[in-house]
């Protein structure tokens, strides 16, 4: 569960900076929640991290994440790990259950709707992102189309949070990692 050693794997199957921006957005809004809910961090950190390494190389419901996972277990990640992979994906038959599986499923598309909604803001920065700004996005069906909006309010209900504090949440742990992210924008 080394960090360096996901990052490792992930680079040695994802090339595109988009991709690789969103697995770090991902494992942001992870770390965060990691941190409220008294998690080990470091742990979700690296589900959240390896959450769609195999995506750029098998991108079709019937390989991601399926190959993926075969391929953790493979180098002996644990079965909680790759279950939570798994469970992100509606299609898998794997039930969200436990607050990592929850979490991972409530941040993954709300990191990369608030990424699209901070690139478009005229500082092209999260650093002045607000809720109010990405629910009015979320409004706007034309934009960032291909992400579900139910989606995006299924997590903070399964996350027991309004949808609001879920957002800001995730723009706070994001922030952090403004920088890597390329989110810093003019500010």
């Amino acid at each position: 569960m080394d960090r360096n050693a996901a990052w490792a794997l992930l680079t040695e199957y994802t090339k595109s900076d988009s991709l690789l921006k969103h697995a770090m957005g991902v494992e942001a809004a992870v770390r965060g929640y990691a941190r409220t809910f008294g998690a080990n961090e470091d742990e979700w950190g690296v589900v959240a991290l390896l959450h769609d390494f195999d995506y750029e190389r098998w991108p079709s419901a019937d390989d991601h994440p399926f190959r993926g996972c075969e391929i953790l277990k493979e180098k002996g990640y644990p079965e909680w790990m790759t279950r939570a992979i798994l469970s992100r994906a509606e299609y898998s038959g794997v039930s969200r259950e436990s607050q990592l599986e929850k979490t991972l499923w409530a941040c993954d598309e709300m990191a990369g709707f608030v990424t699209a909604a901070s690139l478009v803001r005229p500082s092209k920065s999260i650093m002045d992102l607000e809720p109010a700004s990405v629910v009015k996005r979320m409004k706007d069906k034309a934009f960032a189309r291909a992400v579900k909006r139910e989606d995006l309010r299924k997590g903070a209900e399964e996350l027991g949070l309004p949808l609001d504090e879920h957002i800001g949440n995730v723009i706070a742990f994001m922030r952090e990692r403004a920088d890597a992210l390329g989110l810093r924008g003019t500010l």
